[in-house]
């Protein structure tokens, strides 16, 4: 049987858990990891419909977007749709799991999808975010090409649209080894000089857990030194939003009407159309205002985002056009990306999407 873990496990494979917001709460946030799970069910958000939902449907994990809980609980009064669906949560042995910012900010993730589902070319992360460290390892010489591959199979040691990077010096390293010990090489109680070669890496935050354990099982010596340290540059394969170009050229208007049709807008918000024609697109799922000067700094004719407030709207300065398409609209493939990270590999369960529309924004038109 499938554990919640075995699936939670393939989505942080994609979204690792480190790559979320400070103030965020993604991961499982109620129910048990060792819990065996007959059927998910996939949503955008977690309301007591859903909740319902879940019960009716006999799935016993559901999956979401958005975290259920943000602030912290000091009780389960039922003073509020949070603590309700918690206790019913609790009821019925349902277990919850979200993945939201840190699938923000995953390669491929949520601007990403709004990105295919625009068939944009050519796409890059607008905003790269993530950080980045050198991992240094010393290891005997004749040793060292087979633990660096070890690591490097990892997926250390990639920098842009280059992997398998790294820099090699040799050198001469001495240790003592005192009783208790068990060299790999050298005598108790004298000093010993080995040939060595010191390798330095450039590995992803999230994988840098990884590569330490990796670093640990295929080094020989009994005690392997490693150094690591965070750099100034970001991640330029996580981040947030995605800037591409459209196969062909656009007029403004029908591209708008286009994005309109292709989320599902019951209204589409615009700054005034100042460019005739779209052929570079920026996009970025939920609240992305804050991202407008990137998105005209690389030259995007339009920028298609959610949440702007009245003031925002100006920051266009007739350079780009703005579309607040709105958030849940922004995200709502956000369920297909949870999909195929779980049917890809497993596939003794049932998997369904909510049917409950959790958009709490209504348009009177």
């Amino acid at each position: 049987m499938t554990t919640v873990k075995d699936i939670t496990r393939l989505i942080e494979e994609f979204a690792p858990l480190c790559l979320q917001e400070s103030y965020d709460n993604a991961g499982l946030v109620c129910g048990n990891p060792e819990a065996q799970i007959s059927s998910v069910l996939l949503t955008i958000d977690i309301t007591e419909e859903v909740i319902d939902e879940a019960i009716a449907g006999g799935h016993n994990l559901i999956i979401s977007h958005h975290p259920l809980i943000f602030q912290g609980i000091k009780n389960l009064l039922p003073d509020n749709y949070v603590k309700r669906c918690l206790v019913k949560a609790i009821q019925h042995n349902l277990n919850i799991y979200s993945a939201h910012t840190n699938l923000d900010m995953a390669p491929h993730g949520v601007s990403a999808r709004m990105a295919d589902k625009l068939e944009l070319i050519h796409q890059k992360i607008l905003h790269p975010a993530g950080k980045l460290y050198t991992f240094s390892f010393y290891t005997p010489l004749a040793d060292a090409e087979r633990v660096r591959t070890a690591i490097l199979a990892e997926g250390g040691g990639h920098i842009g649209q280059y992997s398998h990077c790294s820099f090699n010096t040799e050198g001469k390293g001495t240790f003592q080894a005192h009783p208790g010990a068990r060299p790999y090489v050298g005598e108790i109680g004298k000093i010993h000089e080995e040939q060595e070669v010191k390798t330095e890496l450039t590995i992803p935050q999230h994988l840098l857990n990884q590569s330490i354990r990796t670093l640990l099982a295929a080094h020989p010596y009994e005690e392997p030194v490693w150094n690591i340290t965070e750099l100034d540059k970001a991640n330029p394969i996580t981040g947030l939003g995605i800037i591409g170009e459209l196969p062909q050229p656009a007029d403004s208007l029908t591209f708008l009407r286009q994005v309109k049709e292709i989320f599902h807008c019951s209204g589409l918000r615009h700054s005034p159309i100042c460019k005739p024609v779209i052929e570079k697109v920026a996009v970025c799922g939920g609240s992305g205002a804050f991202l407008t000067r990137d998105a005209i700094a690389q030259k995007a004719d339009i920028y298609i985002s959610a949440d702007y407030k009245y003031h925002d709207f100006f920051e266009a300065e007739n350079q780009i056009i703005i579309a607040d398409i709105g958030h849940y609209e922004s995200e709502q493939y956000t369920k297909e990306i949870f999909y195929e990270l779980v049917t890809k590999k497993l596939s003794n369960f049932a998997i369904q999407f909510s049917k409950v529309t959790t958009n709490p924004v209504h348009y009177l038109l």
